[in-house]
C-alpha cells in the first residue's frame, strides 16, 4: 500500500466572510492610492510654485514631476521586499505595515517647509518621503489583490479581484474631490499658502480606518495551505524572488508587458492631464480638477464591469480591447481638450479611463494566475512594479516634455500607441489563465507539487 504523500489539512482558523475580504482590500487600497495620487495632482498645481519657485512654470512643474518619479522608481523595492516576507510569512500583516508607512508619509507631507523657509531641503524632504510612498505602494498592490484572490472561487475571480483594482480610481476620486472642494472655497493665494497642505493631513485619519479594517481579516487560505506544504517538505526553502527570476521569468515580463498601455495612459489621462488643461488649453484648475473627478467616478465602476467580462471572454482579449483603445482614443484626446468646454475635458478623461479600466481590470486575476503560490506575492508585485518606472512613473515627465519640445501634444498621442503595441505584443505571448485554480497552483517554484 503507497503511503498517503498528500500534506496535512491547514488547522481551522475562524475565515473572514468574503465580502469584508474585498471590503479590506478595496478600502485599504482607496486610502493608499488617495495619498499617491494626491501627490501627482499637488505636483502639477502647487509643488512647482512652493519647492521650486525660482523656475519658469513648465521647467517647475517638470522637476516636480521628476520627484514625482522617485515614488515609481522606489516602488520594485517595495515590492520585492514586500513580496520576500508576504509569501514567507503572510499576506495581512505586510498589508498593514504598507498602510502605515504610505499614511505616515503623506502625513508628513503635509507638515513639511516650503524652499522659502528652509531653501533646498525643502525638495530634498519631499523626494525623500516620496520614496518612502512608493516604498510602501509597491507592496501594497500584491497583497491586496491576492488577499482577495486567494480567498474566493475562480469562476468569479476577474470580478471580484477587480474590486481591489477599483481603489485606484477610488482614490483618484477622493483626491481630487478634496482638491476640488478646497479649490472652491479658498483663494488660489490661500491654496498656495497653505490649503495644500489640509489633504495631505487627512491621510492621518483615513488610516486608522484602513487599519480597524484591515486587522480584522484572516489570512488567505491558499497561502496558508502553500505554507503547511512547504514546512512539511524536506527540500530546502529558496527565497521566493529566486523561484521568480527562476521558473516564472517570463511570467514577469508578460506581466511587465501588459502594463505599458495601461499604466502610461492612466497618468497621462489624469496627472498629465493638468498640466495640459491648465498651461497650454488655459482652463481654470477647478474645472479640470471637476473633469477628472467625473471620468474616475465613471472609471470606478466600469472597472469590475470589464473584470466581470474577463471572467467570461478571458483575460486576454478584454486586455486587448483597452490597449487598442487608448492607442486610438489618444488622438481624439487631446483636440477635445483644445475645445476648452467642460463636457469636452470630462469626455477626453472619462473615455480614456473607461478604456484604461479594460486592461487594469482583469490585471489582478490576470497575474495572480501566473504565479505559484509560494511566490505569487513576490512573482505579481515585481513584474507589476517594474513596468511602474518605465511607464506610469516616467508618463507625465516624457509628455510633458514632448509639449514642451514639439509644443503639439500629437508626440504624446504617439506615445501612447507605441505603449498599446508593447501592450498587444506581451498579450499576444501569454497564456490565457481564466479559471486556473489558485491552490493547485503550488509548482516548480515550491517544489512541493507539480501543476
Amino acid at each position: 500500500m503507497e503511503p498517503n504523500t498528500s500534506p496535512a489539512p491547514v488547522p481551522e482558523q475562524p475565515r473572514t466572510p468574503f465580502l469584508r475580504v474585498v471590503t479590506a482590500s478595496l478600502i485599504g487600497t482607496t486610502i493608499e492610492w488617495y495619498d499617491f495620487f494626491l501627490y501627482g495632482a499637488a505636483a502639477a498645481l502647487v509643488f512647482n510654485h512652493v519647492f521650486f519657485p525660482e523656475s519658469d512654470p513648465l521647467v517647475g512643474t517638470m522637476l516636480a514631476f521628476t520627484t514625482y518619479s522617485v515614488g515609481f522608481v522606489a516602488r520594485p523595492l517595495g515590492g520585492l521586499v514586500f513580496g520576500h516576507y508576504g509569501d514567507r510569512i503572510g499576506r495581512k500583516r505586510l498589508l498593514v505595515i504598507s498602510l502605515l508607512l504610505m499614511g505616515g508619509a503623506t502625513f508628513a507631507i503635509g507638515l513639511l517647509p516650503t524652499y522659502a523657509a528652509v531653501g533646498v531641503a525643502a525638495p530634498l524632504l519631499l523626494t525623500l518621503l516620496r520614496v518612502v510612498q512608493g516604498f510602501a505602494l509597491g507592496g501594497e498592490w500584491g497583497g491586496a489583490v491576492l488577499l482577495v484572490s486567494e480567498h474566493g472561487q475562480a469562476r468569479h475571480r476577474g470580478f471580484w479581484a477587480s474590486w481591489p483594482q477599483a481603489g485606484a480610481p477610488g482614490g483618484n476620486l477622493l483626491a481630487t474631490a478634496v482638491l476640488a472642494v478646497l479649490a472652491v472655497v479658498m483663494t488660489d493665494a490661500a491654496f498656495l499658502d497653505w490649503g495644500w497642505r489640509i489633504p495631505f493631513l487627512l491621510s492621518g485619519v483615513l488610516v486608522l480606518v484602513g487599519l480597524w479594517i484591515r486587522l480584522a481579516v484572516t489570512e488567505s487560505p491558499v497561502f496558508r495551505q502553500a505554507r503547511e506544504r512547504a514546512e512539511q517538505s524536506a527540500r530546502p526553502e529558496r527565497a521566493p524572488i529566486i523561484g521568480v527570476l527562476r521558473d516564472h521569468w517570463r511570467e514577469a515580463l508578460i506581466a511587465m508587458g501588459v502594463r505599458m498601455a495601461e499604466n502610461v495612459s492612466y497618468y497621462i489621462v489624469t496627472a498629465f492631464i493638468l498640466v495640459y488643461a491648465t498651461q497650454q488649453a488655459g482652463l481654470p484648475n477647478g474645472q479640470v480638477l471637476n473633469a477628472v473627478l467625473v471620468a474616475s467616478a465613471v472609471h470606478l465602476v466600469t472597472i469590475p464591469a470589464w473584470g466581470a467580462l474577463s471572467d467570461r471572454l478571458g483575460r486576454r482579449p478584454v486586455t486587448a480591447i483597452g490597449a487598442v483603445g487608448v492607442a486610438v482614443w489618444g488622438f481624439a484626446f487631446f483636440p477635445l481638450i483644445d475645445i476648452g468646454a467642460f463636457w469636452s475635458v470630462t469626455l477626453a478623461a472619462t473615455v480614456g479611463l473607461i478604456l484604461h479600466g479594460a486592461m487594469y481590470g482583469p490585471q489582478a486575476a490576470f497575474f495572480s494566475e501566473l504565479f505559484s503560490t509560494r511566490v505569487r506575492y513576490s512573482g505579481a508585485s515585481v513584474g507589476y512594479q517594474l513596468a511602474s518606472i518605465v511607464a506610469g512613473g516616467l508618463a507625465p515627465l516624457i509628455a510633458t516634455a514632448l509639449l514642451a519640445s514639439f509644443g503639439t501634444a500629437t508626440p504624446v498621442a504617439l506615445y501612447m500607441a507605441g505603449m498599446a503595441v508593447l501592450t498587444l505584443i506581451a498579450v499576444a505571448l501569454a497564456r490565457e489563465t481564466r479559471g486556473r485554480d489558485l491552490s493547485e497552483v503550488s509548482a516548480v517554484a515550491d517544489g512541493t507539487v507539480r501543476e
